[in-house]
């Protein structure tokens, strides 16, 4: 799911005012600053969702025959690389695979 840069921004302004409202934590930094390091954190995972979606979709095109996007056996594929590549990046979700 991509995000677009203003609902990058609005999250970061709610994950600031989270931080803000927690009793145990203290801030010794600017709140701008460090809403600016979120919003950069948020725009590098937003980034290596796109190349992890790039590959799994480039796994199913590498496919002897082609495949329908869309279709159930796509999305089976898809599931099934897209976890292949969080795997590959040391990220593993306990989720079941209803395939």
């Amino acid at each position: 799911m991509k995000l677009s840069h203003e609902k990058i921004i609005q999250i970061s302004h709610r994950v600031m005012d989270a931080i803000e409202a927690l009793d145990e934590v203290e801030i010794f930094e600017e709140p701008n600053t460090i809403r600016q390091e979120i919003v950069k954190i948020l725009t590098d995972l937003m980034h290596g969702e796109e190349m992890i979606d790039e590959a799994a979709k480039a796994r199913i095109g590498s496919q002897k025959r082609t495949i329908p996007e869309g279709s159930g056996e796509w999305e089976i594929l898809y599931r099934k690389y897209y976890n292949d590549e969080l795997r590959k990046l040391g990220i593993a979700f306990n989720t079941p695979n209803h395939y």
